[in-house]
């Protein structure tokens, strides 16, 4: 059996490992590279293996630097099977096609400047018809449901606590002689998160690919983190500014409504008027409510009652653009949560292009920022930085809450690891930064006493 590195190795995007067993190729995850510019050039590549030979992709969960490729593999020729959760299918048909928009529209500008430079036009990575025809390859499969694949193969998804949907995958693989067992942990939440459940316990794997994105930290706790969260949102509401909250539509963003109205029928925050500006989320707040299967019984029990998502809030989800110009004619007292979360893209750039100059505004990050985007360079302190082609002041109070981060920390993915009732034979640290990602493979060693090793982008292991 033979697996090929081919993405978040040494980085925090780009989720893809290649699996050859039994006369069967499978990707597990077929994310876009995200962040720098080296990085989003490696989308543009050509797959390292024919599509049109991959057999089965086995999805982790929605998030793009895990799925964003899917259209790109599909119009390169992919024709076999895409299993995923039944809600991880329902978010992809959500996510893929925002993605897909977003590279026409990129493509579109680009090409302009293009021909005012005399240079051939590009195209875009995909397209919304290309993202929409992927979509016909996705098969929702069931929690702890063991699905034979073919010759010697099996596979079950268990809840990895990351976001809706999100899943651990176990792979067996059993030639003439023995039966090997690979386990992907996909992302892994931490414990206690809202709305969604706990990450699963796995005992048993003889190989374990495990994220790293906070592997050389530790969050607060949850309830730190909300008290925190509380007088963060406190404190900037008094300085009569807007306050603005970049967040993934899918996940963080129902998250943060989550814990705000919590907040506001405890009467720790009142009179909150509150602007969810993304279509995505809207979409992917309804399909919250469509699986429970993946809620906890707080939520759930919210559900029931009509409490959630806005009782207690002055909620409005904004869809069209002349909404969202609107919001930008609003100059305090507001708070404004809208994609991305790492500000790369989406309508939270047009929110920082007006008020991240504004002394009495504030933003609040709450979530990791990879190298190389708007949001990093915002939490490292710049002074200045450039959005659609003009230099803007960073003169909001600036906030990080890390303990909101869907992703487990290192004590989180270390008591994880350290369920395995037998010792598997290797671990392999993925998704992380470089030095994460290492620091994190020693900590494993010295802490559990495993074999835990780091790859390359690329490399190509046999087991």
């Amino acid at each position: 059996m033979k697996i090929k590195f081919l993405g978040a190795a040494k980085t925090v995007t780009g989720s893809c490992y290649y699996v050859q067993a039994n006369n069967i190729n499978i990707l597990i995850d077929c994310g876009i590279f995200q962040g720098t510019r080296d990085n989003e050039e490696r989308n543009l590549n050509p797959f390292p293996f024919m599509p049109s030979e991959i057999h089965y992709v086995l999805l982790t969960h929605a998030h793009l630097d895990h799925s964003g490729l899917i259209p790109k593999l599909v119009k390169d020729g992919f024709k076999g099977r895409i299993l995923a959760t039944r809600a991880t299918v329902d978010l992809c048909g959500v996510v893929l096609l925002d993605s897909a928009y977003i590279q026409e529209r990129d493509a579109e500008l680009e090409n302009k400047r293009r021909i005012r430079a005399g240079k051939p036009p590009i195209k875009s990575l995909y397209t919304v018809q290309e993202a929409a025809d992927s979509i016909a390859y996705f098969q929702g499969v069931n929690y702890n449901e063991t699905l034979d694949m073919s010759n010697g193969m099996k596979v079950r998804f268990q809840d990895a606590g990351h976001i809706l949907g999100s899943a651990i995958v176990e792979l067996w693989v059993k030639d003439d002689t023995q039966e090997k067992k690979l386990v992907f942990s996909g992302d892994l939440g931490q414990k206690n998160l809202p709305l969604v459940k706990n990450p699963t316990p796995i005992e048993d794997g003889d190989y374990v690919f495990i994220e790293s994105t906070y592997g050389n930290r530790k969050h607060k706790g949850i309830q730190e983190t909300i008290d925190e969260f509380t007088r963060v949102i406190t404190e900037a509401i008094k300085k009569a500014g807007n306050v603005l909250i970049p967040a993934f539509a899918v996940g963080r963003t129902q998250d943060i409504l989550y814990i705000l109205n919590q907040l506001t029928r405890e009467g720790k925050l009142n009179r909150l008027l509150v602007f969810v500006d993304s279509p995505m989320a809207l979409q992917a707040t309804r399909i919250t409510l469509k699986h429970p299967e993946c809620l906890d019984k707080e939520t759930l029990e919210l559900i029931k009652n009509d409490k959630f998502p806005k009782n207690g809030l002055s909620l409005k989800f904004t869809e069209s653009v002349e909404e969202s110009m609107e919001i930008n004619k609003i100059q305090s007292n507001v708070i404004i949560i809208s994609a991305s979360g790492m500000c790369e893209g989406g309508r939270i750039r047009h929110h920082l292009k007006h008020n991240l100059w504004r002394s009495e505004c504030s933003v609040i990050f709450v979530g990791f920022q990879a190298v190389g985007t708007l949001g990093r360079r915002i939490v490292e302190g710049a002074k200045t930085v450039r959005i659609f082609g003009e230099e803007i002041a960073v003169n909001a109070t600036i906030y990080t809450i890390g303990g909101l981060s869907a992703h487990a920390d290192r004590d989180g993915l270390l008591d994880w690891l350290g369920k395995f009732k037998k010792k598997p034979r290797r671990v392999f640290v993925m998704h992380g930064e470089e030095q994460t990602a290492l620091d994190f493979a020693r900590t494993i060693q010295d802490r559990l006493q495993l074999d835990a090793y780091a790859p390359d982008i690329m490399e190509e292991i046999q087991v």
